[in-house]
């Protein structure tokens, strides 16, 4: 007697496949959008990319860079800069991983230098400029500049422009910046109220 064959069947095994794909979906729509989310602040490497991006990306990496640069100065621990900084440590982990290490207790610590990009307002002969800068110990060269031109038009005391190491930096593209060093170009642009270092970072927007 021959055998009919199990059409049923495999039409029943095919549906369920189709469920079962179906069901994927789901999950796999998830995952999509939770890789979005964490690819939404992408780490640039150009000042070009650096402009190109959106307000709030370029406020998440000045954050970013402030956590690492408090962490590096204060000896704070990753979790306290953050939440003073308002920023999530984990983003911190992701955009600054090359700035960071772990100690032996499997902390992050900052390393001693790093080579994040960071957009500053640097002090030059042509006035305030937004300079791309990827070395942080020129950031804190351009920070201790405008330090010291914020003590001498306070106080007239230029003794810590004087002691400035370097009277220049190079920019993320390798172009030199000079700094503002002459006191009579500082005087005039500080009697017209064009010096300002309420912020050292660019503007976001």
């Amino acid at each position: 007697m021959r055998r009919t064959p199990r059409v049923w069947n495999r039409s029943r095994r095919g549906a369920r496949g189709a469920a079962k794909s179906l069901a994927r979906r789901g999950p796999d729509k998830k995952r999509r959008a939770s890789h979005a989310a964490r690819t939404s602040h992408t780490v640039p490497r150009t000042a070009a990319q650096y402009f190109a991006m959106s307000a709030q990306s370029k406020e998440t990496l000045t954050r970013v860079a402030h956590v690492v640069t408090q962490m590096r100065r204060h000896c704070d621990s990753l979790r306290q800069a953050a939440l003073e900084n308002r920023i999530d440590p984990r983003t911190v982990v992701r955009l600054a991983r090359s700035a960071l290490q772990k100690d032996a207790r499997g902390r992050y610590k900052a390393r001693a230098s790093d080579h994040l990009l960071r957009v500053l307002r640097v002090l030059t002969p042509k006035g305030l400029q937004e300079v791309a800068i990827r070395d942080s110990r020129l950031a804190s060269l351009v920070a201790q500049h405008a330090n010291a031109v914020r003590m001498y038009l306070q106080t007239g005391n230029d003794s810590a422009l004087r002691m400035l190491k370097r009277k220049s930096i190079t920019d993320a593209s390798g172009r030199r910046v000079r700094l503002l060093m002459g006191l009579g170009e500082i005087d005039i642009l500080g009697s017209a109220g064009l010096l300002s270092f309420e912020y050292l970072y660019a503007r976001s927007a």
